[in-house]
């Protein structure tokens, strides 16, 4: 098969590569697209240190090809959203069997964009922080994948109101579309909010940005930590400072749920895949791209530039075998 890899000197490059087979409990899916994310980002810039050449892509989308020892043959042929420990971005990639959601009726390109993104969030919502009928919720990085879909499964859950922040006017024009009742610019937080409390705020950011959201949280509320994109100083929490005002600082981590709990990933993700099947969510896909742009691609997505969800096409685009 053919692949795309990442090699030691951070090109990109398609290649040759032996097709991979299903050990037991996983499947061989036939890629059709790949969504690019935020992981990629580290991978390329050695944050994640894995050893190259790497063949990147965590998000998948296409048809089981085969199935490995205990997987139902029944499945062979199924469309898919896939949740990859990597190696999306090639012509087939091995998963496990339950990280390999039944798409349906959903789009494929739809289907990849759905990623790591949309069954994080779904949790950050409703697993983490438990948003409940009423409750006000904040936002940050609210233009990312994460952050629109964040605002949708919030108000699925009854808030009463979601604040956004995001990076730029543009983003903030684009996060606007997504539910959210205000939202501020990065530079505007906190001052932009005055006096007021959240009962939840969502934070990917870290540093300042975690230091400050603690600040803003109602008697009682949660702050839940899935990331650290401005990388920091770490920031420090007084638990009995917390205690007095019920206040809590959680963390969400779905790659290291995926490894220790899979099949509670895997429930949250059905779930949030017949919200988006059933209409009452979306994921937008706003861009999509060729083998030949990934590097710009990614670029793109560091930059903060992209809007919502890219994808890759893969089948029928990484060139015809030597």
């Amino acid at each position: 098969m053919r692949a795309i890899v990442l090699d030691v000197d951070d090109t990109y490059r398609v290649t040759e590569l032996d097709e991979p087979a299903p050990g037991p409990g996983e499947v061989a899916v036939r890629v059709a697209y790949a969504g690019i994310q935020w992981g990629d980002t580290m991978v390329e810039d050695g944050i994640f240190p894995v050893p190259r050449p790497f063949v990147p892509g965590f998000e998948a989308s296409g048809h089981i090809a085969a199935v490995g020892a205990g997987v139902d043959e029944g499945r062979i042929g199924e469309p898919v959203a896939a949740l990859v420990p990597g190696g999306a971005f090639a012509e087939v990639v091995v998963v496990p069997a339950v990280l390999a959601l039944a798409a349906g009726d959903v789009p494929l390109p739809v289907a990849a964009g759905f990623g790591w993104g949309t069954p994080t969030a779904y949790d950050l919502v409703n697993t983490a922080a438990r948003v409940g009928e009423g409750e006000s919720v904040l936002i940050h990085a609210a233009a990312g994948a994460v952050g629109t879909l964040a605002a949708q499964f919030a108000r699925l859950a009854g808030a009463g109101r979601v604040v956004g922040v995001a990076g730029s006017p543009a983003r903030a024009g684009y996060a606007a579309a997504f539910g959210f009742d205000q939202v501020l610019l990065r530079g505007e937080f906190p001052a932009g909010l005055g006096a007021e409390r959240f009962d939840v705020v969502l934070d990917p950011v870290g540093g300042r940005t975690r230091r400050e959201s603690l600040r803003v949280l109602a008697p009682h509320g949660r702050l839940v930590a899935y990331g650290s994109i401005d990388g920091g100083e770490p920031v420090l929490a007084d638990a009995d400072e917390l205690l007095m005002s019920g206040r809590s600082l959680l963390t969400w981590n779905s790659n290291l749920l995926s490894r220790t709990h899979p099949e509670r990933l895997a429930g949250s993700a059905r779930r949030a895949l017949g919200l988006l099947a059933g209409g009452l969510i979306r994921v937008d896909v706003t861009a999509e791209y060729d083998p030949a742009d990934l590097g710009l691609a990614v670029g793109r997505l560091r930059a903060g530039v992209t809007h919502g969800k890219s994808v890759l096409r893969v089948a029928g685009r990484l060139g015809s075998r030597p």
